[in-house]
């Protein structure tokens, strides 16, 4: 069985290029272009992983990353940040907000890849 991605990111260029790299892979990916849509994809699809960009209109990532903790249904899921932001209190703060890992663009196939590969045997683990 494929794992499940949620990718949400608002630059539709970059939600096609992890889409398709996933896909390929074998992966089953849903998408959502900003907060909201992250949200209610969540609770509808209950992915496997995320990979979460931060930077978004309205509600960011962070925010984004926040909410999905703060529910019981949804708070185990593991999320990758996956963003241009690459400061390290940016890091920091997607650490202390309860990010599982921390992808800065631009990033190569295997990076992504080894990523999401990596969260996954350390949840299947628990």
């Amino acid at each position: 069985m494929s794992a499940r991605v949620l990718v949400v990111d608002d630059d539709n260029d970059n939600l096609g290029l992890v889409t398709h790299m996933l896909a390929r892979r074998g992966y089953e990916v849903v998408t959502a272009t900003d907060g909201v849509g992250a949200l209610a994809t969540v609770e509808r699809e209950r992915p496997d992983v995320i990979l979460l960009d931060i930077v978004m209109p309205e509600m960011d990532g962070i925010q984004v990353l926040d909410r999905i903790r703060a529910q019981a249904r949804s708070a185990s899921i593991p999320i990758i940040l996956v963003t241009a932001r690459s400061h390290d209190e940016d890091v920091l703060a997607g650490y202390k907000y309860g990010a599982d890992y921390y992808i800065t663009k631009p990033f190569t196939e295997e990076q992504l890849l080894h990523g999401i590969e990596l969260i996954l045997k350390a949840y299947e683990a628990h």
